[in-house]
């Protein structure tokens, strides 16, 4: 009996556990807070892969505690089954099951009865991907190719569009493979999200530093054309450094109305350098596809206006620690984590390599292109 009411304590102790992971503590801090040793903090969120459970509700109609304390008074005063039925305006059968199901050696105990519901009470549905195998494959095939669930998702949608079974939900796919208990996705997957993470981790918005260097002539983004904003015309480009160990970078630069991507292997780490490189991926473009260039305020731009020269391609540069200006770019930058996580020296990727990755991205589909690849869209912005 005693270990049933632990549980219970157990279950009030894990909500509290919950609540602080999502307010964004870390485990030694929830520990501390309510004192519970880390590693039983990081047991209860790493077994769920950092996603919290569902709260638990009662379904409607069934026994309170308040009315299981009612029940336990009824049968220690003599009282019969009907008369706490009528007392408490429940049906006779409703007591007589509570009491066939939690009544005892030592008699009935109202708290022993609540955990002992609540214990019942868990029913998990089968996951969808534990139902559907045609489905399953196909998830399993598309994460295996580095495609997100949101990619995954809207394929599903774009590709069946009348076979209502060949849908799956972004979130369903993350659970399968974040909670490991579902017995669905295998856990090696994970390493083919972008991120990589072995837990969700909770919501927090950060910043990225900008460089406070001074450029000389810069010409500010609220200078742009408005063409560029609306991301009406093809040709208009947001581009920034991706950074590894030992000060090795790769250039990105992202088409804003059709996300297309390309990479740039950086052959020294000064402005000239990166300039003349940036300047001879451009110049092989077609002339329609060069019309400007979006940066923040790096020193690998200090010489922007040789690049301007060499390609006829404007740069504008972002206000100071706003990298929202350049969205397109910072989610690209985020992506391609997963090709080249932090600490990796970058140096040792050949262009050619950088060229697989590209092609790799501009084929995925995309949700803000309506499903569609970079690559179609680029296609038809040609045509």
């Amino acid at each position: 009996m005693s270990v049933r009411v632990r549980d219970w304590r157990v279950v009030a102790a894990e909500q509290a556990i919950w609540q602080r992971w999502k307010a964004g503590q870390a485990f030694s801090e929830i520990g501390r807070g309510l004192r519970k040793a880390k590693q039983t903090v990081h047991h209860v969120v790493v077994e769920r892969g950092g996603i919290a459970p569902p709260p638990r509700r009662r379904r409607a109609g069934s026994l309170r505690l308040s009315e299981r304390e009612e029940i336990s008074r009824g049968v220690a005063a003599g009282k019969t089954m009907r008369q706490i039925a009528g007392e408490l305006s429940r049906a006779p059968s409703t007591i007589s099951r509570e009491l066939a199901r939690n009544r005892r050696q030592r008699g009935y105990r109202a708290h022993v009865a609540e955990s002992n519901a609540w214990r019942r009470a868990r029913r998990p549905k089968t996951c969808l991907l534990a139902r559907h195998q045609r489905l399953r494959q196909v998830v399993i095939e598309k994460l295996r190719r580095n495609w997100s669930p949101r990619q995954i998702s809207g394929y599903l949608i774009e590709q069946f569009p009348d076979d209502l079974s060949m849908r799956v939900s972004p979130e369903t796919i993350y659970r399968s493979l974040y909670i490991q208990a579902r017995g669905v996705l295998k856990k090696d997957l994970i390493k083919h999200l972008r991120s990589g993470r072995r837990i969700r981790r909770a919501k927090a918005a950060s910043a990225r530093l900008i460089s406070p260097h001074g450029i000389l002539d810069a010409v500010r983004i609220s200078e742009r054309p408005a063409e560029v904003e609306d991301r009406a015309v093809p040709g208009h480009w947001e581009g920034d450094l991706l950074v590894g160990s030992k000060r090795t970078k790769i250039a990105t630069l992202v088409e804003r109305k059709t996300r297309y991507v390309m990479l740039v292997k950086m052959p020294a780490n000064d402005s000239k350098s990166i300039v003349d490189a940036l300047a001879y991926t451009v110049q092989k473009l077609p002339a329609q596809l060069r019309r400007s260039l979006t940066w923040d305020r790096g020193w690998e731009m200090n010489e922007h206006k040789r690049f301007t020269v060499a390609t006829d391609v404007q740069v504008y540069f972002c206000d100071p620690h706003s990298p929202w200006q350049r969205g397109s770019n910072e989610n690209t930058n985020g992506l391609l984590r997963q090709y080249f996580p932090k600490g990796t020296d970058l140096s040792k990727h050949s262009q050619k390599r950088l060229d697989e990755v590209a092609r790799e991205l501009n084929e995925r589909p995309r949700e803000t292109l309506g499903f569609r690849t970079p690559a179609v869209k680029l296609a038809e912005a040609l045509q």
